[in-house]
């Protein structure tokens, strides 16, 4: 057995006063020493300590425990900050249809923290407006911010030119999701721009941070672009002579979001599993490439509490991304109806539903099931789809189902609003859906599949049986850990408090575990919800 090295612990001013163990455990900034000077051990978060002596003089006291300071800047990765221009390394992660808003972006920002605008579902002047007022909230004092690439499955003019706005409008970081591939838009936003520094290295302007849950799209990420796409883009005129010359230098992201059982389009992944497979994945492509700076690794999906989060960044997360939480904040661009849904709910309140931007391929997306029947109603679309060769074929009596109970009138008037719809926003589905009367079905039954979310967003409450909430089990996780505290409520969350209750929390976590691994019997401390102002108190770091 181990023998433990003696430490030793004087007090260097008179203020070295014992305080409470909690609290002092709390004061991350500061070490943390339990001593014994003859009457049970006391906390002290200044002193001087000795280790693997003799007891040096009568000044001196044994020290049962000693934890380092551990601020909230310390957690992560520092090279992650640096790249991004961020003080801590979390990323309030893009919602689509604006739940990730201007105001939840901005807060992210201005606190050191990164934030995705969701202009997945976003036309593109609302995507424009949305650039407008971060640009103009930026201007006094600038802060970080980033906006969704979001892949357009089947309408590659749709992401070109979402790429053409982000490039005319200077974005200079974006969160890619949903790809499956490279595609002509993505490489195109990444390359551009790339030029040789003074060091002789590749500057690359433009930040990519990919999401995703599988290793083998996580290879086409950490590889360089494509060279057959990068030879289609400089043909064309969109990239060029340097820009193809360098690409092969870079990888397609700067860092990954491993993405594990989350809200919306999810593959359910564990985070134990997926977390360290993309590290491996990195450390290989790293090696494979030797590029010059290392792809960050961070986690999403699940983290809802800091025991949580100090999980992750145990595991070597380089960051962690936030998404279910946020929705239920006062900042979320959604209505307050789906914030008193999200606060009841608990882990088990969640299910997959047919997507809608995925229908024919039977994707699906994790959505909220209490208080509302979209999943049900979504899945008996599908069935129908999977039934029916077109609109005129479906069964009576499901037709009669669908018109009365989800769609609320007959498909062929649902088809015309449909057909209005695609005639402004894609009109090669329509031209697609004359021809193709399956196709002309998926139309219809999407376009209730779409309006859902949009139902939810404006708490419209005539359509309240149908609200469409992404949403993971993540959100009962906060519930439980916010229950009877402040935070509780829908009205006293706010994305900075809740993040910094995140960030300091697993700082204290790990703090704890350091003190119960030395002195067992202080083992089963629990950081708890804390306002802003208590916050405050625990770290010099908050502004």
């Amino acid at each position: 057995m181990l023998e433990s090295v003696p430490s030793w612990w004087r007090a260097t001013s008179p203020d070295d006063s014992a305080v409470d163990i909690r609290k002092a455990l709390e004061t991350i900034d500061s070490p943390f020493f339990l001593v014994d000077r003859g009457n049970g051990p006391e906390a002290h978060t200044s002193g001087e300590i000795r280790l693997g002596c003799d007891k040096p003089g009568d000044q001196w006291h044994p020290a049962l425990a000693t934890v380092r300071a551990l601020p909230i800047s310390a957690l992560g990765s520092r090279s992650f900050l640096k790249r991004h221009g961020l003080r801590f390394p979390y990323v309030m992660g893009a919602m689509a249809n604006g739940i990730t808003s201007e105001a939840m972006v901005e807060a992210a920002g201005k606190n050191g923290m990164m934030g995705f605008f969701g202009s997945g579902g976003c036309t593109l002047p609302r995507i424009k407006e949305a650039i407008a007022r971060l640009k103009q909230a930026a201007e006094t004092k600038p802060f970080p911010f980033g906006f969704n690439f979001l892949h357009h499955h089947g309408a590659p003019e749709a992401e070109m030119a979402l790429c053409e706005l982000y490039l005319k409008e200077g974005i200079r970081c974006v969160s890619a999701a949903a790809f499956l591939t490279m595609t002509m838009a993505l490489v195109r936003y990444r390359v551009t721009g790339i030029h040789l520094g003074e060091d002789g290295r590749v500057v690359t302007p433009n930040k990519v941070i990919a999401k995703l849950s599988r290793e083998e799209l996580a290879e086409k990420f950490m590889s360089p672009p494509p060279a057959e796409i990068l030879n289609k883009l400089h043909a064309r005129g969109l990239i060029t002579d340097t820009e193809l010359a360098l690409a092969p230098r870079i990888p397609m992201a700067d860092d990954i979001t491993a993405e594990a059982d989350s809200g919306g389009h999810t593959d359910n992944r564990p985070a134990l599993a997926l977390l360290p497979a993309i590290q491996a994945v990195r450390d290989r492509m790293m090696a494979t490439h030797g590029y010059p700076e290392k792809i960050g690794v961070g986690l999403a999906g699940g983290i809802a509490a800091p025991v949580s989060a100090t999980a992750a960044y145990a595991m070597g997360a380089d960051y962690i991304l936030t998404g279910t939480i946020n929705q239920g904040c006062r900042e979320a661009g959604t209505s307050d109806k789906v914030k008193a849904l999200l606060a009841q709910a608990r882990q088990a309140d969640v299910t997959m539903a047919p997507a809608a931007d995925m229908f024919e391929m039977g994707g699906k997306v994790q959505v909220l099931k209490r208080g509302t029947m979209f999943a049900m109603r979504a899945a008996k679309l599908l069935a129908v789809y999977q039934s029916a060769r077109s609109l005129d074929d479906i069964a009576d009596a499901d037709r009669a189902f669908v018109e009365t109970k989800i769609l609320g009138k007959p498909v062929h008037e649902v088809w015309n609003d449909t057909k209005t719809f695609f005639d402004d926003r894609d009109p090669t589905q329509v031209a697609k859906a004359e021809t193709d009367p399956r196709h002309k079905m998926a139309l219809v039954f999407r376009s209730y599949l779409g309006q859902a979310s949009l139902w939810a967003i404006q708490g419209l409450e005539k359509r309240s049986g149908d609200y469409q909430i992404w949403c993971g089990p993540a959100i009962g996780a906060f519930n439980a850990w916010t229950h009877g505290t402040p935070l509780a409520g829908p009205e006293n969350r706010d994305v900075t408090t809740v993040a910094f209750n995140l960030l300091i929390g697993a700082s204290v976590e790990a703090r704890s575990r350091i003190l119960a691994s030395q002195y067992p019997s202080l083992a089963g401390f629990r950081f708890l919800p804390k306002t802003s102002a208590e916050l405050a108190a625990c770290s010099r770091e908050i502004d």
